[in-house]
This record gives structure tokens, sequence and C-alpha cells, in this order.
């Protein structure tokens, strides 16, 4: 918000106007302001908001060059977004000294957002992309002087563009000013080619799919081993055809035909790493192979509650300290307590970091396996300075 300023929504010259939307309201960040429900105009130079009937009559309002805007996008709906506005985030560079007063002197975020309670205009998106890539406030004319003999004809000269000098503290200003121009510029066009990127990608998306059911339809031209190995190169490559939301109807049948398909990827990974997995991997793992589609955490930890329900090879653990993992139905706490304690035999102690080393699992779960094989009443700790050690019980040693 310290980018706008107060200023006349008079036009200013060589400006132009491009649009007016109404009922538009201003965030600072992902903060809501008081500035709700005004007019906002989209001209040549910057954006202008001022409440209903200021604008048109020529008052004090808000102004934001569009000078500031390094790259703008619309705002991700949620699955939870229903009813609400469609939003234009603006990421925005660092105010220059001196700039003019506002409503707003100082601001934590570098980006603002306009919320539409009306809808946004489709239109919206393309007109400010065009304004903002056309910079046409960087256009600055002057008349050439003329002799007194030829002010009447002064308005048939034509206006020439004006020389910039660079000599000093100024020249430097206004170079790192123009370079700061050419990366925002740099930036635009590397979002402009991500989304093309992605839009590739989606089509790969679409053959991967046609694929898929062709050997679904062909099963018996097509051997076992081949539609498996077909299959694990589509996932490698994270476009083996994922569970997503609007495929289904209700929000019960995507969760638990989400569930049936994590359990499907996750099966192997998990049994290779000793039968648990934190969700933090597992939500990585995921993401990964869905490619484009990429989960939400509360997607996956709604579908991996109804894992347990639908009897899959994998179900939900929530360890007493809060941590959630992903564990096979064949892992045997008892085994590992057994496996946990001779190694404590072995080393006479172990540190979580250390377990986890050894064994190739992450740290928090390392300290998850310690904690239930003292739960077990096979080890005991020392918690120091130094680190949370455990040791064999040799309480069930002694002899009687």
């Amino acid at each position: 918000m310290n980018r706008f300023e107060y200023a006349e929504s008079r036009l200013m010259p060589n400006e132009i106007y491009v649009r007016r939307d109404l009922s538009v309201r201003i965030y600072d960040g992902d903060t809501k302001t008081n500035f709700a429900g005004g007019e906002l105009v989209l001209t040549s130079h910057r954006l202008i908001w001022g409440r209903p009937g200021d604008i048109p009559s020529g008052k004090v309002c808000l102004s934001l060059s569009l000078r500031y805007v390094i790259f703008f996008e619309e705002e991700a709906p949620s699955a939870f977004s229903f009813g609400r506005s469609k939003k234009i985030i603006l990421h925005l560079s660092e105010p220059p000294i001196g700039k003019l007063p506002g409503p707003v002197d100082n601001s934590t975020s570098m980006h603002i957002k306009l919320s539409f309670k009306e809808g946004l205009d489709p239109n919206y998106v393309s007109q400010l992309a065009d304004v903002i890539m056309k910079k046409q406030w960087e256009i600055v004319t002057i008349t050439p002087p003329v002799l007194e003999s030829e002010a009447s004809n002064q308005s048939s000269k034509t206006k020439l563009p004006v020389i910039k000098t660079r000599t000093g503290i100024i020249g430097i200003e206004r170079s790192l000013q123009e370079r700061q121009k050419a990366t925002d510029q740099s930036i635009t066009m590397a979002f402009q080619d991500l989304k093309k990127l992605m839009e590739m990608a989606k089509d790969m998306v679409s053959i991967s799919k046609t694929i898929s059911t062709k050997i679904r339809e062909r099963q018996g031209d097509i051997t076992e081993d081949e539609t498996v190995r077909f299959k694990s190169y589509l996932m490698s490559m994270g476009i083996d055809d994922p569970v997503t939301r609007d495929a289904y109807k209700s929000s019960n049948e995507y969760f638990k035909q989400l569930a049936i398909q994590l359990s499907q990827i996750l099966e192997e990974p998990v049994k290779e790493v000793g039968g648990m997995m934190t969700l933090t991997d597992a939500y990585c793992r995921v993401n990964r192979a869905r490619g484009l589609e990429l989960l939400s955490p509360e997607d996956l930890l709604n579908a991996s509650r109804q894992l347990g329900p639908l009897n899959q090879p994998l179900v939900l653990r929530i360890f007493d300290s809060g941590v959630m993992v992903l564990q096979a139905r064949s892992h045997d706490d008892n085994a590992v307590v057994e496996d946990i304690a001779e190694l404590l035999d072995e080393r006479g102690s172990i540190t979580a970091e250390e377990l986890a080393q050894s064994s190739g699992i992450s740290v928090l779960l390392a300290r998850e396996r310690l904690f239930v094989t003292e739960k077990y009443g096979r080890a005991c700790r020392d918690d120091s300075i130094e680190s949370l050690r455990f040791y064999p019980n040799l309480f069930l040693r002694q002899e009687t």
C-alpha cells in the first residue's frame, strides 16, 4: 500500500483511459484494508481508486503508477473459495525515495491484491497485460523550440523524444532504474514462457490419459510386464492419470478414490523405508508423481484418513507427539522394537540422528521409533544438554 499516492483523478498529458470497474477492494499483501467498494480505473499509466462518484468529479483519489508492477497473476481459488471474489495479485518493486504522500508510509508487503466483488472480467487481465507491456509512461515528448517567426506554425511541428543525459549521481540513478526496468521485463517474459510450458504439459497429461485408456482396452494384446513397465514410465514423468476433484460430484467420493491412488503410489516406497513414512515425505512424493495436478495438504490428510476404512495396504498413524505417518499394515512394532533393542545392545547407546543415518530414515521418524521402543520398556532415555540419547533398559536384566 505504500506505493499508492494521493493524486487528482483527472488524466495526465498523454495518459489514455482504458476501463473502469466497480466494487473493488484493495488488500495490502494478504490483509484487507478499509478501501472497499470503490471504483477502479485502469489507464495507460496507472491505477486510480476512489469512492463511488469521486473519480468522475476529479477529486483526490488513490493512484498507483504501473511502473511499480513487476508482474501480476490471478489468485488461484482454493477448494473452499466458493462464492469469494476473484482477485488479481500485483507484485511490486520498491517505491523510490521522494515518492508523493499516500495512505500508508510503510508496508512490509511486496504485493497488493485487487478483489472484484462483481466478478473479474476476463478482458481485464489481457488489458492490464497490454498496458504494462507497452509502458507508455516511459514515452515523454517535448515540443522543439521555434523562432518567433515560426510561432504561427507551432501546431504543425512534430514532437521529438527527450534526449536523456547521464551525468553524476542523477545519471547513475537513471541507469539503475533502466536496468531494473529491463529486469522487470525479463521476469514478465519468463512468466509468459512458464504459462506456455504449463499449457504444453497439460497436452502431455491428456496424451498419457489416452494411452492409459488404450492399455486398459487392449489388455490381451499387451503383456502384463509391458503394461507395468509403461505405467512406471508415466509415473516417473508425473503424468499418470491423477485423480482430480472436478471428476467427482462429491468430496467424499473424491477422497476415497484419491486414497486408493495414494496407496498404489506409496505402497512400495513405504515398504522400502521400513514400513513407515512421514506425511510430509508422502506429500512430496505424491505431488512429484502427479505433475501439474498438485494436491493440497488438506486433501492429502483427508484422503489418508480414508485408507483404514477402505482396507488399503497403508493406514494413517498418529503418534502421541502428533507426528503423522503412513504405515504399512504389515508393519510390526514388535519387530521394530526388537531391531532397535539389538542395536542398543550392540552400540551401548544411540541418538535419533545416529539411528536416522544408519537406517536411512528421517530424524523425525527415527525419534518416534526410539520413543516406541521406550514405550515398550526396551530403552531408557538420557535428556542432557548435549543431546537426547537412548540406552538399553538394564532393569530388565537384573538378576533376582
